[in-house]
């Protein structure tokens, strides 16, 4: 049993391939043409769209940039409407046209589809190459309104946008994007020269972007969430804007967003949908509540121990994004509104001025039926406690308290600007409360647990551990000793909890996660009060994916979202969500280690079955059998120890506890 605890204790990372949304090659003809003047900038409503298309992977793989140039040559323009196309960023190109040793630009007018210059092959991760893009649009295609497009994957906050292909997957960092766009405008906040700019990425509709583009577009649209492979619906909302050139932003900003629902809503990929529109001229008001928000979190945190954990397990029950945990990455997002509103008790004085800023200047949204919670804008908060990361977004962090309560959290200290800035607040000592970890206080051995009366596994641990904690968990293993094998389940927070004493019980019944009757590895990656979020590794005809799966409180029962990877190695968020099909062949994976040997956990292949149209996820009984459980206990730098071990003996349905001595 002892092979059990030092199994589960090992860290579980697991990687995932993923095939996409892949198009047939897009049949595309442009013609060769002289760059033509800006004489469309005197045309009364006339609007100039500047695409800036960093192919990536999602088109050398999967031909998703192609895919939707061919959704904008579906509409026709009328002569007040013109596109501005920038290609590059990709190893290969799925259509007859595009040039991926180059970058090209393109223009798509009421007069047809031309390719109007070339450059040398470069960097779209570079903000010189996004700069000459921008200088090249506004000196040969002025208009009376302008809206810049990024198309690619995202990374939130810190990753930025656009990863080149072909440079290491080199990114736009915010700060990156307003020194291109620096150099070729004049910015204003009361007369920004852009009308609209618009992500049709992952993860970029986030307060830092939104305080980046404030002197530069009137509007962002942009998503909290990844967004499926399917993207922005360009057919949609460039028709409408075709119909209507006389649309200002914040309308053309609504249609994108409806569109994009729709399109969604078709492919069947809108269950974790968002998108918003910010009219950034109304920003003022929520940025002085944010960094107030950040101040009263940082005069609590230096004064009282127990705030970060408190402040963390608000984080924790607060919708965020990307995934933010060991298995699929930590993009650190989470929903700037929801977490005002968990804080609200916490954070009594600025909760509700966060609030109220989101809705005044969050002025059009769309949300998924599984990010119901979404207000608009994320905020980045350390999930991770990554110094790295934590050092990303220091260097573009819009409000300096909360990067200095970061600093704090990570590291127990400030540097003296931080301590400037501190005693600038209100704080007038020279000490600060000592940041408490699990470390300090954990025994030699694991926290014990015992067996109450009525047969349930308890971890009473007390009130002053439970306050170093920003979550409790629980691990599961399937032990078949005839077989020599121990079986890891996954990872849930399905147990009782009383924060207050701090005490623990488990909530076993016998039952765990399957697919068409098959047993899953599963692991909780979002915990929230009207559904729980799953992450399932499998292998999908022959690939490896994360399925993800849906727990929906309201109607008690489980549902299939689809198939995605989670963040890579350079931060870059996975743009593609696959449906199941009938046909496809889904193999089970699971870690497995001997009982008897030394070997760690490793994955394996387990039951091997074919999607049906009836194919669901539900809980099922296990029979009878062995199991052992293990309670987690994590603090607020992200570490984790451990609870002795319990073990569950099922029996003719009966269940016997008991605790190893």
């Amino acid at each position: 049993m002892k092979k059990i605890l030092n199994v589960l204790v090992l860290a579980l990372v697991c990687a995932s391939l993923l095939t996409g949304c892949f198009v047939e090659e897009v049949e595309l003809s442009a013609e060769r043409a002289e760059t033509p003047q800006g004489e469309m900038a005197y045309l009364e409503d006339s609007w100039s769209i500047y695409w800036y298309h960093c192919g990536s992977d999602l088109e050398s793989n999967w031909g998703c940039a192609s895919g939707d140039l061919k959704e904008m040559l579906d509409v026709e323009l009328p002569e007040n409407v013109r596109v501005v196309v920038q290609t590059g960023g990709a190893k290969t190109w799925h259509n007859t046209q595009v040039d991926a040793d180059k970058l090209q630009r393109y223009l798509y007018s009421s007069d047809g589809f031309y390719l109007v210059d070339e450059q040398p092959k470069g960097n779209m991760g570079s903000p010189d190459t996004l700069a000459d893009f921008l200088k090249f649009c506004t000196a040969h295609y002025p208009a009376a309104h302008t809206m810049v497009v990024f198309w690619d994957h995202g990374g939130g906050s810190v990753g930025g946008a656009a990863y080149d292909e072909n440079y290491r997957y080199d990114s736009l960092k915010l700060n990156e994007f307003y020194q291109a766009f620096q150099s070729a405008f004049e910015l204003s906040v009361d007369n920004p020269p852009v009308d609209v700019v618009g992500f049709d990425t992952c993860l970029m509709a986030t307060i830092d972007t939104a305080y980046t583009f404030c002197d530069i577009a009137r509007y962002l649209v942009a998503s909290e969430e990844s967004e499926p492979g399917c993207g922005w619906y360009y057919t949609g909302w460039l028709k409408a804007l075709s119909e209507n050139p006389g649309m200002d932003g914040a309308e053309l900003g609504r249609v994108i967003c409806d569109s994009f629902a729709e399109g969604c809503e078709k492919e069947e990929v809108a269950d974790e949908i968002t998108l918003s529109v910010t009219d950034l001229s109304r920003i003022g008001d929520l940025m002085e509540a944010y960094e107030n928000l950040g101040k009263e979190a940082l005069l609590n945190a230096v004064d009282n121990p127990g705030f970060f954990p408190a402040l963390g397990r608000m984080a924790s029950r607060a919708e965020n994004y990307g995934g933010n945990t060991e298995d699929a990455g930590y993009t650190n997002m989470v929903d700037l509104g929801d977490l005002a509103r968990h804080c609200k008790d916490l954070l009594p004085e600025s909760s509700g001025a966060v609030q109220a800023g989101l809705e005044n200047c969050v002025v059009y949204k769309i949300n998924g039926p599984y990010r119901t919670e979404a207000t608009g804008l994320s905020c980045y908060y350390s999930y991770n406690s990554d110094k790295k990361d934590y050092s990303g977004y220091a260097d573009i962090a819009a409000c300096d308290a909360f990067t200095y309560l970061y600093a704090y959290e990570i590291d127990g200290s400030l540097d003296e600007n931080g301590m400037q800035y501190l005693n600038g607040i209100g704080f007038d000592r020279e000490e600060l409360a000592e940041v408490h970890t699990l470390s300090d206080v954990s025994p030699e051995q694991d926290y014990p647990v015992y067996v109450d009366d009525e047969g349930n596994a308890v971890m009473d641990i007390g009130p002053e551990i439970a306050n170093l904690l920003k979550g409790v968990y629980f691990r599961l293993v399937y032990v078949d000793e005839e077989q020599d094998m121990a079986l890891l389940l996954g990872r849930d927070n399905n147990i009782y909890m009383d924060w207050e004493n701090g005490v623990f019980r488990d909530n076993f019944h016998g039952t765990w996660g399957a697919i068409d009757g098959n047993l899953v590895y599963m692991e909780l990656i979002y915990e929230g009060s009207d559904y729980n979020t799953y992450m399932l590794p499998i292998l999908l005809n022959g690939e490896k994916y994360n399925l993800r799966v849906v727990y929906d409180y309201n109607d008690a029962q489980y549902y299939i979202l689809g198939a995605r990877k989670g963040l890579d190695a350079n931060g870059m968020a996975d743009k593609n969500l696959l449906q199941l099909q009938p046909g496809d062949e889904i193999t089970t994976l699971h870690y497995v280690a001997t009982m008897s040997g030394e070997d760690a956990f490793e994955l394996y292949e387990m039951d091997r079955f074919t999607v049906t149209e009836n194919t669901s996820f539900e809980e099922i009984d296990m029979g009878d059998g062995e199991f052992a459980m293990m309670f987690e206990l994590v603090d607020v730098r992200n570490q984790t120890t451990w609870s002795e071990m319990a073990l569950f003996t099922v029996e003719d349905g009966v269940i016997h506890t008991e605790t190893l001595d």
